[in-house]
């Protein structure tokens, strides 16, 4: 026998955006999820340099729930939430609390959704 539970878990990838960007976002989402698994890229930003896409998976269903404050970006920030259903519209929500969010396309599937978001500076 197995429990059977909600997934709670949400990968955020985030692309086209700086290191100080990417540190941002995952920083705000840490103050209130508990961070699973994060992918640090090595490469050297600069001219020339490929699209770095940096990846963080959070846990909705604990963590810290500090209160989130606006969060300012150098940039615009293209994020992919994938996950359950109701941990995705909860990620989301945070987001939205912390910096000013533009919906720009929703997939669902049977088991999770993904929702793609431009984030910047509120």
């Amino acid at each position: 026998m197995y429990d059977l539970h909600i997934d709670t878990d949400v990968t955020v990838q985030l692309d086209a955006c700086r290191r100080e960007d990417a540190r941002a976002v995952f920083e705000l989402l840490e103050h209130v999820y508990r961070l699973e698994d994060a992918e640090t890229p090595s490469a050297e930003e600069g001219p020339g340099a490929a699209t770095t896409v940096w990846m963080a998976t959070f846990d909705t269903s604990g963590g810290p729930r500090e209160e989130v404050r606006p969060a300012p970006l150098a940039g615009t920030v293209g994020a992919l939430l994938t996950g359950g259903y109701h941990a995705v519209d909860e990620v989301e929500k945070v987001l939205a609390a912390g910096f000013g969010i533009e919906s720009l396309q929703s997939v669902s599937g049977d088991q999770e959704t993904e929702a793609r978001l431009l984030l910047a500076s509120r």
